[in-house]
């Protein structure tokens, strides 16, 4: 058993994941795989109205939101509020992307486990502020 304490591992969203988040959004690693589980497990805070690219997780991901309001669309599909205690589930390979809804900020509990490859996460083009506020 391993105890940690919040903070100790919290990045920029972009100096972790390079270009792939519009606005500030933090990340604190709760769990990385291969420490002392399979899952990667984080904390993300976005702030108002900052989001994540469009992304898809190879062995899906499960999104628990803790505080604020967010965003979320499956590719395809129409935006959808999210609020404290909602639990997304996106199967694996399923194109979305999720953040803040524009003036609120968000928190949220990720969780996902890396393929074979030890790969999380495939990256796609920006969300359109358009698609944003939708």
């Amino acid at each position: 058993m391993r105890i940690g304490s919040g903070g100790n591992n919290t990045v920029r969203g972009d100096a972790e994941f390079g270009g792939h988040f519009t606005g500030d959004v933090w990340i604190d690693h709760l769990a990385r795989p291969g420490e002392d589980t399979e899952l990667s497990v984080q904390s993300v805070y976005f702030t108002p109205g900052s989001r994540t690219a469009w992304h898809a997780h190879p062995n899906g991901q499960i999104i628990h939101v803790v505080a604020g309001e967010g965003r979320i669309q499956q590719r395809g599909g129409d935006v959808q509020t999210l609020k404290p205690e909602d639990t997304v589930i996106a199967p694996p390979g399923e194109w979305h992307w999720h953040g803040a809804a524009p003036g609120a900020s968000m928190t949220m509990i990720a969780v996902q486990q890396p393929d074979a490859n030890g790969r999380l996460v495939e990256w796609a083009e920006p969300v359109e502020d358009e698609q944003h506020s939708a």
